[in-house]
């Protein structure tokens, strides 16, 4: 993270799991990063109540910080890319073809 420098901002819409939450909230505190935008969490639903609610992890509080709930994939695009693949599947099954995107019980 001191790579990023006093300017650099993390952006995770990713994994949580692949940033360490609590170095961190060190780093944006401290000042060692510049920012973060966070879409994911390690441990979800919700944030860890030591990122945000103990000695000097106030997550939320910070004014470097941008959440998000989980929706970075909720585009205009990915929406339609849904809808056209149920569409596609329905127009197959009533069709009495193969569909596209089955689901596996078994």
């Amino acid at each position: 993270m001191e790579a990023l420098g006093k300017k650099g901002i993390i952006i995770n819409v990713g994994r949580g799991g692949l940033i360490d939450e609590m170095e961190m909230v060190k780093c944006l505190v401290d000042g060692v990063i510049g920012g973060a935008g966070l879409d994911v969490f390690e441990i979800e639903p919700g944030v860890p109540e030591e990122l945000f609610g103990l000695d000097k992890f106030f997550f939320f509080g910070l004014d470097n910080v941008v959440l998000s709930p989980h929706a970075a994939m909720v585009t205009q695009g990915s929406l339609d890319n849904i809808a056209q693949l149920a569409l596609a599947n329905l127009t197959a099954f009533f069709s009495d073809q193969p569909l596209i995107s089955p689901v596996r019980l078994d």
